[in-house]
């Protein structure tokens, strides 16, 4: 999505007003015009964020995201099947807007996840290569990571503290 197109929009719109203020008012509308643009840019991708999110809600098991690729936004619409990386036929229907989702009696719950991009990067590469949306393989790695600190616990839980060794002689 081009937001320069919105930034020219509102400067044209500052210099009709500054117009009608005479010489002064011009010359302080030309100054403020470049410093107002990361502003304005900053308000017009919090705008966009904020409809992503009331989007992604009525979506829900679906979502919304707002990606920036060099100073540009972009939308990705996960469909409600392909959102959480599971089949949408054993979903039940959201029972209202903003209620969690259910799937296979489990209630999906949304998080926001923040990372170094390194990492989000190799996150994103893992994901393509397993054929997985980025929340599907993160939820998978979660899940993969939980189970093998349960099964270490558990194997710690049933032995021993220490090994039970016998030494002597026996008849």
């Amino acid at each position: 999505m081009e937001l320069d197109r919105y930034i020219e929009d509102i400067h044209a719109q500052l210099d009709a007003v500054a117009r009608s203020g005479g010489e002064q008012a011009r010359e302080l509308a030309d100054r403020l015009a470049a410093p107002l643009d990361s502003a304005i840019r900053l308000a017009l991708q919090d705008a966009l964020v904020a409809a992503a999110e009331e989007i992604t809600v009525e979506l829900a098991p679906g979502s919304v995201e707002l990606r920036l690729r060099d100073r540009e936004p972009t939308f990705v619409v996960s469909p409600p099947e392909a959102a959480d990386g599971f089949d949408d036929g054993d979903a039940e229907p959201a029972p209202g807007a903003g209620s969690p989702s259910v799937i296979d009696g489990a209630a999906i719950a949304r998080i926001n996840v923040r990372m170094p991009e390194q990492l989000k990067a190799r996150v994103d590469r893992a994901a393509e290569r397993e054929g997985l949306s980025v929340n599907a393989w993160l939820v998978r790695a979660a899940s993969a990571r939980l189970e093998r600190a349960e099964d270490r616990r558990d194997r710690e839980h049933r032995a021993p503290s220490r090994a039970q060794h016998y030494k002597g002689w026996a008849r």
